[in-house]
């Protein structure tokens, strides 16, 4: 829930008594807001009302943002997490957290700075047959290595072959591989998230680990990268099982693009992350589009480019 005071986005435990709020009758986890917000929040998303209610721009924009960060099943306690201000990571976790590990920058920096806050860090990788798995697989494994902590724990390694779907698709055969000079819409894969986020969601739920992580971009313009497809996607899994998984996406909520995340990521072995969809004996083979757009999100964030191009 959400209350005025001071400034900044400041996560505390308060009880209920005092606060202008409804439905409450335990210690609940409450949060500060900036002058800019208004005297008070509210957002239909949130199950516990405040009873002012701000102008309706910055109502739709909060709310907005809010479902970026956290998506859940619609009961009434699923949206208690933190606003899309928030700090990421948050200053403290108590509770486990799944992170979708891809292989890519993006999703290596999100569990590198998740290791930092959640006592115990899942990394999830599903394998669905594309030729890029066995040299993507080998660099997430020396990743997880060279980032190991007390926190980190064994990789998870979810199957879900897509060869009866995607039949003779370039990401399973190799030919016709969109190379540096293709749109970024050529690399597209139609249902890839509904696909990495089912059997992602479900083992969550199975070993009550609450909130899943990806690493997804605010800039991406696929169909299934939008608010309204992670909202479905994570309500229609909880449905199926009674669930209460929440789905987060903060550096989509922070509308941080590549070159953001490598810059925070810098001090990280990101030689170690793999973003090639042609790879060529193990490494970039520096001509695809993935590579393509490796390159420039080096060259965008002023860092030294570590991966090794055939």
């Amino acid at each position: 829930v959400w209350t005025s005071a001071g400034n900044g986005i400041t996560p505390a435990f308060r009880d209920c008594a005092g606060l202008p709020l409804r439905h409450c009758s335990k210690p609940i986890r409450t949060y500060s807001v900036s002058s800019k917000v208004g005297p008070s929040f509210s957002a239909d998303v949130m199950h516990h009302a405040l009873e002012a209610t701000p102008s309706p721009s910055t109502h739709k924009k909060f709310a907005i943002r809010i479902g970026r960060l956290y998506h859940a099943a619609p009961t009434a306690d699923k949206y208690n997490g933190p606003m899309a201000d928030a700090p990421w990571p948050p200053a403290h976790a108590d509770s486990p957290l799944a992170i979708l590990l891809s292989g890519g920058s993006d999703s290596a920096v999100l569990l590198g700075e998740a290791l930092t806050a959640y006592p115990a860090v899942h990394p999830i990788f599903v394998l669905t047959g594309a030729i890029w798995e066995s040299a993507e697989r080998d660099h997430v494994l020396r990743f997880l290595a060279a980032v190991a902590s007390p926190a980190l724990r064994p990789l998870v390694e979810l199957r879900f072959p897509v060869a009866d779907l995607y039949g003779d698709h370039w990401s399973l055969t190799g030919r016709g591989t969109p190379d540096e000079h293709t749109a970024d819409d050529a690399v597209y894969l139609a249902g890839r998230n509904v696909i990495l986020l089912t059997k992602a969601l479900l083992w969550c739920h199975f070993r009550e680990v609450p909130e899943l992580a990806t690493a997804t971009l605010a800039s991406n313009p696929f169909p299934d990268a939008t608010d309204a497809f992670y909202e479905g996607m994570a309500e229609a899994v909880n449905r199926s099982v009674n669930g209460r998984v929440r789905i987060l996406r903060p550096y989509a909520a922070m509308e941080l693009s590549k070159a953001d995340v490598l810059k925070r990521g810098a001090s990280m072995p990101l030689q170690h992350t793999f973003s090639c969809i042609r790879p060529m004996r193990g490494q970039h083979c520096g001509r695809c589009n993935k590579c393509a757009e490796r390159r420039r999100g080096f060259a965008d964030a002023g860092l030294s480019d570590p991966t090794a191009y055939n």
